[in-house]
């Protein structure tokens, strides 16, 4: 199992930034940028897994149990619209990967946690490869945020000695350089391939140097803002700044963000943030306690730090997250929100130029199409001949496939 990941972010505040009012006409600016989505590959179900995967249970859930309004227990306060899934299933991941495309998102950044076979590390990797298969044949990008706090876990669970580290980094770097570095699909800026490090929370500055040197494909290095100097760069992204279990204000989280996008150099160097609030789910699973909290406040902090992220100059946005249930920060569609999130994302992408908000309902019922119980050879070739449809932007006939299919009432 993936342990909890330490995210304390420690945040100095330098610059105050005032409200600012909502104006449509700052979205035009979207279509400049590349806007991408914080993913998370480690969720797992008994029907296709055979187990219920820790993040479901955080050990204190029990998904086998199914309340008054029809939902699994999990650890989360909202619920995916279409279930708990799997993400290693190939219907819910094209499913998401359609919910994406629809939306005007132009691709993932992939929580990853390298190519060693412990914990669950093994099948996160093994997801990521089947959702990068998706994001392809959907035309979308993709990158790697690299969680190297693995390490110091590793060495803790004996499956690397600590002398071993730094070839186990560089193992790591080639692996990437070779696979995915290279890739077209992969994010690049200004041609070179973008890794995230979220933190770091293991490697310092000189070992960082050590790992990347020598790789072909050198990627460019982002890091927490606070922890840059660890890598020994000036490229940021950033993350919902919570801490302390506290209650982050409005006017605090636009401090953090003005901070952000007032770094040297913003174009090259910054990745800005959206996020729709944070709300974890660790105190109620008896993990330790919260790390705080931000109000989404019916869907005006998504709206307000989308709009930050437009008005700067950072050439990439992150949204976070699209699917961290245990932290309260999901955009995908859920039973609480529906498509809220997404609605607003493609009001003000190219996407409203091709697709329109009721196209967003056609992956969740293709989805739901699929996951019936009984299916003769003639239907599944129907649905796949609209997920096909989807895919290549041929929303109508796939609607009129989609909604054939669907039970008489």
């Amino acid at each position: 199992m993936v342990m909890l990941k330490a995210r304390i972010i420690l945040i100095t505040f330098c610059v105050f930034l005032l409200g600012l009012p909502f104006s449509p006409s700052l979205y035009s600016e979207s279509k400049d940028k590349k806007i991408l989505v914080h993913y998370m590959p480690w969720y797992a179900t008994k029907p296709v897994s055979g187990y219920w995967g820790w993040h479901w249970t955080m050990n204190q859930f029990n998904p086998e149990k199914v309340k008054e309004n029809g939902q699994r227990d999990a650890a989360s306060h909202d619920y995916p619209l279409i279930g708990l899934y799997d993400s290693n299933d190939s219907d819910a991941l094209e499913c998401q990967v359609l919910l994406m495309k629809l939306a005007g998102i132009d691709g993932v950044i992939i929580d990853w946690y390298g190519i060693k076979k412990f914990r669950d590390y093994a099948e996160i990797h093994r997801n990521s490869l089947h959702l990068i298969k998706h994001l392809r044949r959907a035309g979308l990008e993709y990158a790697i945020c690299y969680e190297d706090q693995t390490i110091k876990h590793m060495i803790k669970g004996q499956v690397i000695k600590e002398e071993e580290d730094i070839d186990h980094g560089k193992d790591v770097m080639e692996w990437l350089s070779k696979n995915w570095f290279s890739d077209d699909a992969y994010v690049k800026m200004g041609g070179q391939p973008i890794l995230l490090v979220f933190g770091p929370q293991y490697f310092a500055k000189d070992q960082w140097k050590k790992i990347v040197s020598g790789i072909p494909n050198q990627p460019k290095l982002f890091a927490l803002p606070h922890l840059t100097k660890q890598v020994g760069v000036e490229q940021a992204f950033g993350w919902p700044p919570v801490s302390g279990g506290r209650k982050i204000t409005p006017s605090v989280w636009r401090k953090y963000l003005n901070s952000l996008y007032s770094r040297p150099n913003p174009e090259n160097s910054v990745i800005s943030l959206v996020f729709p609030g944070f709300k974890d789910i660790y105190k109620q699973a008896k993990l330790h306690d919260s790390y705080g909290s931000i109000d989404a406040r019916n869907g005006k902090t998504f709206k307000e730090t989308f709009e930050l992220a437009l008005k700067s100059k950072s050439e990439i946005i992150q949204i976070a997250t699209w699917n961290d249930y245990g932290e309260g920060t999901v955009i995908e569609p859920t039973k609480e929100h529906g498509y809220r999130y997404l609605e607003h994302i493609q009001k003000h992408t190219k996407a409203l130029d091709r697709y329109s908000q009721d196209d967003l309902q056609l992956p969740v019922m293709l989805y739901q199409l699929k996951k019936r119980k009984v299916r003769n050879p003639e239907q599944i070739k129907r649905t796949q001949r609209a997920a096909e449809l989807l895919f290549n932007g041929k929303n109508k006939e796939a609607r009129e496939i989609i909604h054939r299919e669907l039970p008489k009432k």
